[in-house]
This record gives structure tokens, sequence and C-alpha cells, in this order.
């Protein structure tokens, strides 16, 4: 996997929706010979025009000015991660850490009460140039952005989400695979071009975080809880079976020594 680096080379560049866009573009794909000639680097503020230009390109969703500003800052609180090759920004994926509980309520209820005080991840942006996908490009930068969520310090994040058009059959194939699972149905969730589109939530647990449970969830539990403990009830009978057993001898004993006792009593008499 290619190393990241904080930094942009010294030559100047010519030029909330999820992801991984998969409009056609009359250029031919171009085949890499190794994904190790791929930097990954952060975005900075000399990326903006650039960036500006292949979000215009690859997204239907116009985002304001400032979120560019926001997105290639030196201080940005996103996770702005460039792929490059060639000198040229060819991939890039934009995610936010933020805290559980400042979620928009469309967006509550992805994980169980107990990780209240936990954060998520929200990926904004995925995108690769058309003619550099096929490439492993994009599932490099997503687990990137994974290998980041998992580190100690990340702990907890216990969940990564993305929203996404439900037409996008591309970037619903790719996450699938990527085992994120299908949490909610959004309709009338995006605004394009002054018509409403339906959307779906995508989510992927990790660092131990789950869902809310379903009454399925209970019953699984409680099954396997009775299935674990199926060795443990013969120990349990064979141990109580010895004790009452140890028990009885001990009261037959002592009826067996009165009833001697008495014989003596009455032979003497």
């Amino acid at each position: 996997m290619a190393d990241i680096s904080w930094y942009q080379s010294d030559e100047k560049f010519t030029l909330p929706y999820c992801c991984y866009n998969s409009r056609i573009m009359d250029k031919k794909e171009i085949c890499l010979r190794s994904l190790a000639d791929v930097q990954l680097r952060f975005l900075c503020p000399n990326d903006l025009d650039e960036v500006r230009a292949l979000c215009q390109d690859w997204f239907p969703i116009e985002y304001p000015f400032y979120w560019y500003e926001e997105i290639t800052s030196s201080n940005s609180r996103f996770y702005s991660l460039a792929a490059v090759y060639n000198q040229q920004i060819i991939g890039l994926i934009v995610a936010e850490i933020k805290p559980y509980s400042c979620l928009n309520e469309e967006d509550a209820g992805i994980l169980a009460k107990s990780f209240s005080s936990c954060d998520v991840a929200y990926i904004l942006s995925l995108g690769v140039m058309k003619e550099y996908r096929r490439n492993g490009i994009a599932t490099l930068l997503l687990d990137s952005l994974l290998k980041n969520l998992t580190t100690p310090e990340r702990r907890k994040v216990k969940a990564v989400f993305l929203h996404v058009l439900t037409t996008n059959s591309a970037a619903i194939v790719f996450y699938e695979r990527r085992k994120f699972r299908l949490h909610n149905f959004l309709p009338y969730y995006y605004s394009i071009q002054g018509k409403c589109k339906d959307g779906f939530m995508y989510v992927l647990y990790i660092n131990e975080g789950h869902p809310p449970w379903t009454i399925y969830d209970y019953l699984k539990c409680m099954c396997g809880k009775v299935m674990e403990s199926a060795e443990f009830f013969p120990w349990v009978l064979s141990n109580i079976n010895k004790a009452l057993g140890w028990l009885w001898g001990g009261v037959q004993h002592q009826r067996q020594e009165s009833t001697t006792t008495q014989a003596d009593h009455s032979s003497q008499t």
C-alpha cells in the first residue's frame, strides 16, 4: 500500500453526497502497473481549485465554496486524503469524525444506547477519475481511512456511515463488498437539479460497535448462552447428585447408629 504524506509536490496542479462516482466519461481507462506508484497525501490549500473541479465533474451535487476551503485547510477537521499519480489527483476521500450525539435525526439510531458517548465517522465523498477506475484506487483510499479509524487512538469511533443515491449501483456494490450493511432508506433525501432523489444509508461497525438490538438479537443471544451452558449443566447435576448421595448416606448412617443404640438398650433392660 502507498504511504501517506502530509505534503504536496512543489509543482502546481492545472486543474452531503457520497461517493465512488459512477458517471460515464468518454475517456479510455488507464491500467496502472502497481499501486505503489500511487501516493497518498492529505489535501492542502493549494489543492482547492483542482479538488473543486474534480468534485463538480464527479458528483451531481453542488458543494458550497466554503466546503472546499474547509476540506483543504491545513487545520481541517476532516480526514481529506488524496490519491496522486504523476503529480495529479486521481482520487480522494473526505470523512468527518463527530460525536454520535450530534448526528441528524435521520442518522440517529445506528448504534446501541450503550455507545451514546462514542464517536462515528461520516464519509462525505469518495471519488476516482473515470480513466483510473478498476485499479483499486477507491479501495486504497477507503482502507486507509479504516486503518486510521481502527488504531488505539480511534477506539472511540464505533461506526462508519454514508449516504448514497439509490440509483448509484456501482457505489452500492462497492460498499456491500466491503461489509457495509444497509441501515435505512431515505426517501427524497437528495435535491439534484431541482428534483428530489431517494437515498440509502450504509453503515460499517468497527471497534466492537454494533446496532441497537432487536428481539431477534436477544433471542439469538439467549440461545447462544443456553448452548454454551449445555456442557455445564451435566457437571452441575452430577455434583448435585454426589452431594445428595453424601448427605443421604450420612443420614442413613445416623439412623443405623440410632437403631443399634436403641436395640442394645432394649436387650440390657
